[in-house]
């Protein structure tokens, strides 16, 4: 385990998907860090929680119906944060982003990789909690055992569609996490 640092903010903003690209490598670029990011991918059946975050039917027997990817995201040689993602086959199959790591769309983030199959991404929704680190995620995120970690658990919609969702996971020792967000709506239009 490595020595104490001082803790450091971690910036989520909606805006950042305007930019293009990865947030994380927005962020990682604000903070004068390299952001790097392993990862797997792999098809699989989606968990009754992730079925229900994605609004999926029913399984189909053990047929594969979601990408599940795995990240462990790095600030230089740092472990910043892990994260797991979802997204539906029946959106992706056979596309160019059906990998979000492979192809000629690769890491550059949901929502502009959403925008190459013509699906617009309108929001997110983020629920946050915390709890005790598991055993694994202390090996991963290289902190001691009984560390809090702040989750959060994402969901990307396109209008009322959800298009992806993801569990976040980060050391409260480490980062805290400002949100920005938006005060401005865009004209209803002529009310005369």
């Amino acid at each position: 385990m490595r020595e104490q640092a001082q803790r450091q903010v971690l910036a989520r903003s909606w805006h950042r998907n305007a930019q293009g690209g990865s947030p994380f490598a927005i962020e990682m670029a604000r903070q004068a860090r390299i952001g790097f990011r392993d990862y797997t991918s792999r098809t699989a059946t989606a968990s009754d929680d992730v079925r229900r975050r994605l609004g999926l039917g029913g399984p189909d027997g053990d047929k594969p119906d979601v990408i599940e990817t795995k990240y462990l995201f790095r600030g230089d040689s740092e472990p910043v944060q892990l994260a797991t993602s979802w997204e539906p086959l029946a959106l992706i199959r056979e596309t160019p982003i059906m990998l979000p790591e492979e192809g000629p769309h690769a890491g550059k983030g949901v929502v502009d990789r959403m925008r190459q199959i013509e699906i617009t991404v309108t929001h997110a929704a983020e629920l946050v909690s915390a709890r005790l680190v598991s055993t694994p995620e202390t090996r991963l995120l290289d902190v001691p055992p009984g560390d809090i970690v702040l989750t959060i658990e994402r969901t990307y919609y396109a209008d009322a569609q959800p298009v992806e969702t993801a569990d976040i996971v980060i050391s409260v020792a480490r980062y805290a996490v400002l949100y920005g967000t938006s005060t401005w709506d865009a004209p209803l239009g002529n009310c005369g």
